[in-house]
């Protein structure tokens, strides 16, 4: 494991602020809430915090009183947050919107190839066979804490098949990197770049599914995911810069300094515990920590991001709104932080 030498009470500060602004946000149901009230639900586990809980229930509530939408990948997101409420609840309401979702994905999503799910934000066929990084933090993850909650065989499967092709179809074998999209029609990754937040969509459900799934040893497609996230952080290792960061391009000196995926790709280390790793970790926190307003915004964060066409689409993404994404993956790792505090474990 990795042993964070911090002091508590800061992180604590931090946690507290990122939360506060996160709840004073009016996100809808779509994956930037989804990304956010995951990192307010990963926030009320680590602390204990009955507030946070309160807060994020009374928005969630009031958000299935205002009606729900059509479900894509990207809307699939807030299933996270919503297994929390249920299993400190118990609430069937949750649990009746959870199984909606779990329906829609196994059922009804766009599927291509071997059932590999393509990448949707709206009701068409928005990325024709394309496979995105996206997915597995939208859906893949969501479906494997659904089916390990319900003990739903058939459903962990399903979602570690989706680990195994995106694997297959996103990850470069040489540098351990995770290209942004795949598209299936062409056979290619499109532009062809190693975007900074895809990495951290990879390399933290990565690390979640050796931490969530009992008895990981005894599903094949793990064996992949391990190995894969082994080789995807020894590369991304020697990517992070001198602030502890990395950059929006991974690979492009040029491309500005990233702090969703610098979270991202921490929290992941963080979760995976390699003692090599150590170093970066703490780095990574500090340089997060940095990026922290006193407000509660997670600074320099990257706008929503297609594939783009060339590697100046990428550089030119806006970094000045605070997004939710940069919210709840800048909880997700100082909740990691916490847990790895010196002394929190023998």
């Amino acid at each position: 494991m990795i042993v964070m030498k911090h002091e508590r009470q800061p992180l604590l500060d931090a946690l507290d602020r990122v939360v506060r602004k996160t709840m004073e946000m009016d996100l809808t149901w779509d994956w930037p809430c989804g990304v956010a009230y995951y990192g307010v639900a990963e926030a009320f586990r680590q602390t204990g915090n009955e507030e946070y809980f309160s807060l994020l229930k009374q928005r969630v509530d009031e958000l299935i009183a205002l009606g729900l939408p059509v479900w894509t990948v990207n809307t699939c997101s807030m299933g996270h947050c919503l297994i929390t409420l249920y299993e400190v609840t118990g609430d069937e309401a949750y649990l009746k919107v959870m199984r909606d979702k779990i329906d829609y994905l196994s059922n009804h999503a766009l599927r291509f190839a071997d059932r590999v799910l393509q990448h949707t934000v709206s009701s068409k066929n928005d990325f024709h066979e394309q496979a995105w990084a996206d997915t597995l933090f939208m859906a893949a993850f969501f479906m494997l804490r659904y089916g390990v909650m319900t003990k739903v065989e058939a459903l962990i499967n399903d979602a570690l098949h989706q680990y195994y092709w995106h694997i297959r179809y996103l990850q470069d074998k040489a540098s351990g990197l995770w290209y942004h999209g795949y598209n299936n029609v062409h056979k290619d990754h499109m532009s062809g770049f190693f975007w900074g937040r895809a990495n951290a969509w990879a390399a933290y459900t990565m690390a979640q599914v050796k931490k969530r799934l009992p008895e990981p040893y005894l599903y094949p497609p793990y064996m992949d995911v391990d190995c894969s996230l082994r080789d995807q952080l020894a590369g991304l290792k020697g990517l992070q810069t001198e602030n502890g960061l990395w950059r929006t391009v991974l690979t492009d000196e040029q491309s500005y300094e990233e702090l969703s995926a610098s979270a991202g790709i921490t929290a992941a280390m963080l979760l995976n515990g390699n003692p090599l790793h150590s170093a970066y970790a703490q780095k990574g926190v500090e340089g997060v920590l940095a990026n922290i307003s006193p407000d509660g915004r997670l600074t320099n964060v990257s706008g929503g991001t297609a594939v783009m066409r060339d590697l100046e689409g990428y550089r030119q993404i806006s970094r000045d709104c605070t997004q939710g994404w940069g919210q709840g993956l800048a909880l997700a790792m100082l909740s990691a932080a916490l847990d790895n505090l010196e002394g929190r474990r023998e």
